[in-house]
């Protein structure tokens, strides 16, 4: 990290979080599988490429021989959050539409639970 112009502990500041969540996430996903596993996995993989980009970038920049180049810095200012968002849009969409809520659902709202339970009728 050095070699970026970046001290190590605020690499570890950085990514730590990240990486922990990603590491209990995953053990969870694998512990209780829940219907929509991709989503939350992408999810996890997409936060943590969030935590990374300034990382790459500033590896990019510095193998490019760009690192004097401030003008960059606008894109990555705007490129980061936007990445972060798409995280916790594929989670929020993970958790608010799960994989069999799209199946099934009738005008009634009812979906075929009516074809499984028996119906008092008299």
């Amino acid at each position: 990290m050095e070699a970026l112009g970046v001290p190590w502990f605020v690499a570890v500041r950085l990514l730590g979080p990240p990486l922990f969540l990603f590491a209990a996430g995953g053990a969870l996903l694998l512990w209780r599988r829940p219907a929509r596993p991709g989503p939350i996995w992408a999810a996890l993989a997409v936060n943590l490429l969030a935590a990374a980009l300034p990382f790459l970038w500033l590896g990019a920049q510095v193998l490019t021989d760009q690192a004097e180049r401030t003008v960059y810095g606008l894109v990555m200012t705007l490129l980061q959050p936007s990445v972060a968002l798409a995280a916790w849009g594929l989670l929020l969409w993970a958790a608010v539409f799960p994989a069999g809520a799209a199946r099934g659902a009738g005008a009634d709202g009812q979906g075929d639970r009516a074809e499984r339970e028996p119906q008092n009728v008299g």
